[in-house]
């Protein structure tokens, strides 16, 4: 009985390893002897990300009630052209963001977050003290 069972779990990790060593290895990147350059790209990107997760915050909140859906739209075209100009920078540089235009998009981000806990604090409802 446990020979069985320990055959089945080695044929059912091999059936779902199988997909991943089946897998082609990633073209090299050309990074590999760089690693603080690849470091900095990684940075750069995160504030790409953040960008995208602000905008699916933006959705929930409209989903939750605490934003109409104008307000939201207004926020997320906001949003999505400063990732947009990100975006364009970021190739535009060779992959990296210089220190001006990162604080420049540091400040523009900042100023839509306000913009939006603003709103956000409006739509909170009062909390009886």
């Amino acid at each position: 009985m446990r020979l069985k069972l320990a055959l089945s779990a080695t044929v059912a990790s091999l059936l779902f390893s199988a997909p991943v060593l089946a897998q082609e290895p990633a073209a090299p990147t050309g990074q590999e002897g760089h690693p603080g350059k690849h470091k900095h790209k990684n940075r750069d990107e995160r504030m790409l990300r953040k960008l995208e997760r602000m905008e699916r915050r933006l959705t929930r909140a409209v989903e939750r009630g605490r934003l109409t859906q104008q307000q939201a739209d207004a926020f997320l075209a906001e949003a999505r052209q400063l990732r947009a100009d990100a975006q364009v920078q970021l190739q535009a540089s060779g992959g990296q963001f210089t220190e001006e235009q990162k604080q420049q998009l540091r400040e523009r981000k900042q100023a839509l977050r306000e913009k939006i806990h603003a709103a956000l604090k409006a739509t909170q409802p009062q909390q009886a003290q």
